[in-house]
């Protein structure tokens, strides 16, 4: 599998680790959209939000389980954004199923 998400994970591709556990893991964004700008992703390779199942979901709770732990860790004390893309229109660049976590400014109130 060519995926960037898997490679990093695997340690292929060097990244800047905020937080691993056997499910998940999380670096920072190269391309940062905020001043805090992280990237958590599933260890195991899901395409998008639309291949979320019964099978997969539980990895999914785990990431929301430790979200508030990795955004207070990362300083983000005033509030944060979680956001995925999903398909071409949702602007997906990565078919890793990602969740970024946006803080340490205020943030727009726009989303599109």
């Amino acid at each position: 599998m060519d995926c960037l998400f898997c490679k990093i994970v695997n340690g292929e591709i060097p990244s800047s680790k905020v937080y691993e556990d056997d499910k998940i893991f999380a670096f920072k964004d190269i391309n940062p959209q905020a001043p805090v700008h992280i990237l958590i992703v599933p260890r195991r390779h899901i395409e998008s939000a639309d291949e979320i199942t019964d099978e997969n979901s539980g990895v999914i709770a785990a990431i929301f389980e430790k979200i508030p732990s990795i955004a207070k860790s990362a300083g983000l004390t005033e509030g944060y954004r979680i956001i995925t893309n999903c398909g071409r229109h949702g602007c997906q660049s990565v078919k890793h199923l990602h969740f970024h976590l946006l803080g340490g400014a205020q943030l727009g109130e726009r989303m599109a």
